[in-house]
């Protein structure tokens, strides 16, 4: 009964269900805001959001550093993702988000984190050609939702170290 024509098409229909359902799964992102814009973040790539935590500033460091953070015994350089894109300091506190960099730990300061959501991939579109380099360099392009925009940020694009050789080249 096993080997007959119809298993096997039983079974070539489920991998076909399977493939059809990969296709239509969608991406986990954590969305977060910087002034009126929404960024988001695959989760997968989140170690851990700490909220609004103290930081200390660095004097004469370049201007997207937000400050030194304390994180289980370790200090971590924070990337404000406000002043990196040339936006105005505030005096609010900033959720700090943590991830791996190639020399360890870092944290991006963001103004708000919003919720996790999910985005399918057909909703995607890449950066257009009419934006800038340096945000080119920063963002891996848009989901388009229902009332807005989510753009993608890549945290290997935010890291303290990528940033510094940017700059210096």
């Amino acid at each position: 009964m096993g080997s007959g024509p119809g298993y096997g098409g039983v079974r070539m229909m489920s991998s076909l269900m399977l493939q059809t359902a990969a296709q239509d799964e969608g991406i986990e992102m954590c969305s977060v805001r910087v002034g009126q814009t929404f960024y988001g973040i695959p989760v997968t790539r989140i170690l851990e959001i700490l909220g609004k935590t103290a930081k200390q500033p660095v004097p004469l460091a370049p201007i997207y550093i937000g400050g030194l953070v304390h994180y289980r015994g370790e200090v971590l350089t924070a990337i404000s993702l406000r002043r990196l894109l040339d936006m105005p300091a505030h005096d609010a506190s900033e959720d700090i988000l943590v991830f791996e960099g190639a020399d360890g730990y870092f944290g991006l300061l963001v103004d708000e984190v919003g919720e996790v959501m999910t985005v399918q991939p057909a909703d995607f579109e890449g950066n257009p050609s009419t934006l800038d380099d340096r945000r080119k360099a920063l963002f891996n392009g848009t989901y388009k939702l229902s009332n807005a925009l989510l753009v993608v940020l890549d945290p290997q694009r935010l890291d303290p170290v990528r940033l510094a050789e940017a700059a210096s080249s």
